[in-house]
């Protein structure tokens, strides 16, 4: 199913899978400059989107599919939330792309190439954000796009829709480095339920910063070159750039939705105890807000 009937295409230069709000802001953007075809969970929410969508202030028609319906396309993008990640990627190899990028949260490009073992799949990195509210989509923030290597034309189908984007050699490290903005931005902004900005106030800004240096010990252990300072600079920057941002988690406890928690700080907590590093405020934060979405959705708060 396609939001222009009258000019169908059966191909594309890319394709969204993930029609949350950094998704369709991803999409909107791209489809200034070229084809962009979007990929919708079911065929109800194709129709939905195929009326139009208002996305940074204007009423914006894409190409929307249903699984039943798919085009094929040279590169697939997936913005879904991590426990979509296995049946999202297995929809996106349906599109028979010469490769599949994820810039999901948290640490998943191994399950992206198990799920997807014939196609060239990576992970990279975003810091762009967006957000829902009633009146629609609103991009909040301009970031950076890290791809892999082996992604350099569809980077480059980023940078001339006005993306900040390039292939990094070392993405572990920058998917690292993503790993311990979102530890300290996510949660934080969830349970407090300020924007991004707010963080970098009192009396928030004590508990972001012990995050930070709570985390870093296990992150470096694992790769990443930051020290303390360039750690803090990392996360205070992306939270002044995206201050009015409602953070993913934050937009999923407002949505009574689950949360990624067990994606991004249950990452660190399971790099922790292997490295017999303590984190106990990482931990306390854990607990809290699988709390606030077993009294939302009725999710055990002790899941494994």
């Amino acid at each position: 199913m396609t939001a222009t009937p009258d000019s169908p295409r059966s191909h594309y230069p890319v394709a969204i899978v993930g029609a949350g709000a950094l998704g369709l802001a991803f999409a909107a953007r791209l489809a200034a400059t070229g084809p962009v075809a979007m990929i919708a969970r079911n065929a109800a929410r194709a129709a939905e989107l195929a009326r139009g969508v208002q996305i940074g202030g204007q009423l914006r028609r894409l190409d929307v599919f249903a699984p039943n319906a798919l085009p094929t396309a040279d590169w697939a993008v997936l913005l879904v939330k991590t426990g979509d990640t296995d049946a999202a990627a297995r929809l996106a190899s349906a599109l028979r792309p010469h490769g599949l990028l994820s810039l999901q949260n948290g640490l998943i490009e191994a399950e992206l190439r198990e799920a997807c073992p014939a196609l060239a799949a990576g992970q990279g990195v975003t810091t762009e954000g967006a957000y829902r509210d009633a009146t629609g989509i609103h991009p909040s923030g301009a970031g950076e796009t890290l791809l892999p290597p082996g992604f350099e034309d569809l980077a480059a189908l980023f940078v001339r829709a006005g993306f900040v984007a390039r292939v990094d050699p070392d993405i572990a490290r920058a998917r690292l480095a993503k790993l311990l903005v979102n530890l300290a931005i996510n949660p934080l902004a969830a349970l407090f339920r300020v924007p991004n900005g707010a963080l970098l106030e009192p009396p928030h800004r004590v508990l972001l910063d012990t995050l930070v240096r709570e985390a870093l010990p296990v992150l470096r252990a694992n790769g990443l070159d930051l020290d303390e300072g360039a750690a803090l600079s990392r996360v205070h920057g992306v939270a002044r750039a995206t201050a009015a941002n409602r953070a993913s988690m934050l937009q999923d406890v407002l949505a009574n939705r689950r949360t990624e928690i067990d994606a991004i700080t249950g990452a660190l907590l399971g790099m922790a105890e292997t490295g017999g590093f303590e984190v106990p405020t990482h931990r306390a934060v854990h607990t809290l807000v699988r709390a606030v979405e077993h009294a939302a959705t009725g999710t055990p708060s002790d899941r494994g």
